[in-house]
């Protein structure tokens, strides 16, 4: 049982809703400014479990947390798919044309681009986390600076919202996996989806060919994402996640591919939130 949880930001950002909607009963949370930061907790077990976010629906991959999940060999046993929300705010009382700066994740101010088009007087600026922000707006009693962050951020900080889902996509999703150090026992009847990495000869047709076998074996391809091979260049890995009806078409093609592809490694098998 999961008591425990590591995060990218503190109490208020995108991962703690992900850890208080994801979990039947309420988990610790320790949190983390960075995401290396967030797997040596769970690697060095000061904590259960970890959530990343992996991909958004605007932005695109996590391509670094996809290494950070395969260079620890961690467990994906579940996932998340979070209705990712902006919203502009700062201290009581101000409008728009008072704010000069704004404070955000990376990832947040690139899905808001274009609502800040509108305003080029307002100077951004990428930091760690978008609740961290809206902590330290309130705690210095920032005048003229905003924070692009959740609504739960805005409550816990007690600041005021200024525009409401600034993001330039107003259906707005980010994915979040949920990561341990070793693999759940969960029944096979429940599985129904599973994240692999792969590694191929560099010939024709040799992506093909897996891929016509996850086809013959009744598996649905729903991602699939390259990474550069660092040590050789040129050279790709392959992330991959399948969805399947039956456990037994998936064992059936996980066993094919372990013999086609190198480096063939299971990254989790678990249930799919989409269903």
């Amino acid at each position: 049982m999961i008591k425990s949880v590591a995060i990218q930001g503190i109490k208020g950002s995108f991962h703690h809703i992900v850890a208080m909607q994801y979990f039947e009963t309420p988990v610790n949370v320790d949190e983390c400014m960075t995401f290396d930061g967030a797997v040596q907790s769970v690697l060095t077990h000061k904590t259960d479990a970890v959530i990343m976010a992996i991909e958004n629906s605007i932005a695109g991959s996590i391509i670094p947390n996809y290494a950070l999940i395969d260079n620890n060999h961690l467990h994906i046993i579940g996932e998340h798919y979070l209705d990712i929300q902006h919203h502009l705010m700062g201290l009581s009382g101000q409008s728009i044309e008072d704010i000069q700066e704004v404070y955000s994740h990376p990832m947040a101010l690139l899905q808001c681009k274009q609502f800040f088009k509108q305003y080029p007087h307002i100077k951004l600026v990428e930091d760690k986390d978008t609740a961290e922000v809206a902590q330290r707006i309130q705690q210095k009693q920032l005048k003229n600076v905003g924070a692009v962050a959740s609504r739960l951020a805005s409550e816990l900080f007690e600041l005021e919202i200024i525009s409401e889902s600034i993001q330039t996509i107003k259906h707005n999703e980010t994915r979040f996996v949920i990561a341990r150090t070793s693999n759940f026992d969960v029944d096979e009847v429940k599985i129904n989806k599973a994240s692999l990495k792969f590694e191929l000869d560099h010939k024709r047709g040799s992506l093909a060919s897996i891929l016509n076998v996850m086809s013959d074996c009744r598996l649905n391809l729903t991602k699939i994402q390259s990474l550069p091979k660092i040590e050789t260049p040129w050279k790709y890995a392959f992330f991959v996640d399948v969805t399947f009806e039956a456990y037994q078409d998936y064992q059936k093609a996980k066993s094919i591919m372990e013999i086609m592809a190198q480096d063939f490694k299971v990254l989790g098998e678990y249930k799919n939130a989409r269903q």
